[in-house]
């Protein structure tokens, strides 16, 4: 019963052809990408904007140099989500994670935001 229940929180019930049920929310992160030859990580700040679990919009203040794949830390998770990016349009991004995330990784990070928001 509670895997139908599941199965059908990630459904496409809104048919906006999305594979997951996406969250707003607002978290800052940050994307590190490995610099060409090896030389190095760079680290970005960025906003997500919505969150699934397959995926996410995020906004950054500028896109030039950005590679189209690296990784996802969202502040105050340990976690690195291995991302692809899939459009960019100026500011914004969106990406699929390379891996699914989990139920309660999710949960954590749309809690959090839940948590602190300002009032």
């Amino acid at each position: 019963m509670a895997e139908q229940a599941l199965a059908s929180l990630h459904s496409d019930t809104a048919g906006h052809g999305r594979k997951a049920e996406r969250f707003a929310v607002s978290r800052a992160s940050r994307i590190l990408s490995v610099n060409p030859a090896l030389a190095g990580i760079s680290i970005r700040s960025c906003h997500i904007l919505d969150i699934s679990r397959v995926g996410a919009t995020i906004n950054l203040v500028t896109t030039i140099g950005l590679p189209d794949h690296y990784y996802l830390n969202i502040i105050g998770t340990s976690n690195r989500i291995g991302c692809a990016e899939i459009y960019r349009n100026g500011s914004r991004i969106g990406v699929k994670f390379i891996k699914e995330i989990d139920d309660e990784l999710l949960h954590v990070i749309v809690r959090g935001d839940f948590f602190t928001k300002a009032i």
